[in-house]
């Protein structure tokens, strides 16, 4: 059930929301209604105070589940992202309580967005970061072309998207992605200990500070996120994208050509 994919905890002011769809927490449509539903919930209900994300397993989150992909009749990314990660993104800057991420493993692609949306970000060594998309021959979406350079720079982030390479746990402190990083078993400790510091706190101050931080660094949010699913639709159509997928599908290495 679309329930069981993201499991809900209300505690002293803490929404608790844990990523739950084995082996690698990948979104599909339904998972992402779900944690937009959730969301919408957090936004009117007073006794929510503070947002904590975190998942199950060994992963945060590989992602978008591209086996959503695979067959069938072409999909159009522009209605993808307009439909799940644009509204989900917005949701989540847009909500006037503070969102804290528990990270641990890999955060990938769609979930790297998400991760970035967040107001504060707490891991373990264990975590690393992946742009992703490329590995598949598509461009950055999810705002991770404006959240990830806004946080460690645009050379930083434009070696991340264009090699592919996973940045580490101390290199995401070390650059501002970060906020703390921890032993793996202090993490959950950690986190609720943030969490309840937040929710024990001025929420309306911090949401009017989230309004006044969204005004001031991500003031083109929405136009970036329409621009990034119209570019994700050129991106869809081409070789690159064709040829990146079918690699990921049949576990080869891909071939590009054009």
């Amino acid at each position: 059930m679309a329930e069981d994919v993201i499991l809900r905890e209300l505690k002293d002011g803490v929404l608790l929301l844990t990523l739950n769809r084995p082996k690698a927490n990948a979104f599909d449509s339904p998972m992402v209604a779900r944690l937009q539903s959730l969301l919408k919930e957090a936004a009117r209900d007073d006794s929510v105070r503070c947002v904590l994300l975190k998942a199950s397993g060994k992963l945060f989150s590989a992602g978008q589940d591209v086996t959503e992909f695979g067959g069938g009749e072409p999909i159009s990314f522009r209605k993808h992202l307009l439909r799940n990660y644009n509204p989900l993104i917005l949701q989540m800057r847009r909500l006037e309580k503070p969102i804290l991420a528990a990270i641990q493993g890999a955060a990938a692609g769609a979930a790297l967005g998400i991760v970035l949306a967040c107001d504060l970000r707490v891991a373990t060594p264990e975590a690393r970061f992946v742009v992703g998309f490329g590995g598949i021959g598509l461009a950055p979406d999810s705002a991770v072309s404006l959240l990830l350079p806004a946080l460690i720079g645009l050379g930083r982030a434009a070696q991340a998207a264009y090699f592919n390479d996973a940045i580490s746990a101390e290199q995401a402190l070390d650059w501002g992605l970060l906020n703390a990083l921890v032993p793996a078993e202090e993490l959950e400790a950690t986190a609720w200990a943030w969490a309840d510091r937040l929710a024990q706190g001025p929420v309306g101050a911090m949401g009017l500070a989230k309004r006044d931080f969204n005004k001031a660094m991500l003031p083109n949010l929405e136009e970036v996120l329409d621009y990034e699913s119209h570019n994700q639709e050129i991106a869809g159509v081409g070789a690159d994208h064709k040829e990146g997928l079918a690699a990921f599908l049949e576990k080869r290495a891909a071939k590009y050509t054009k």
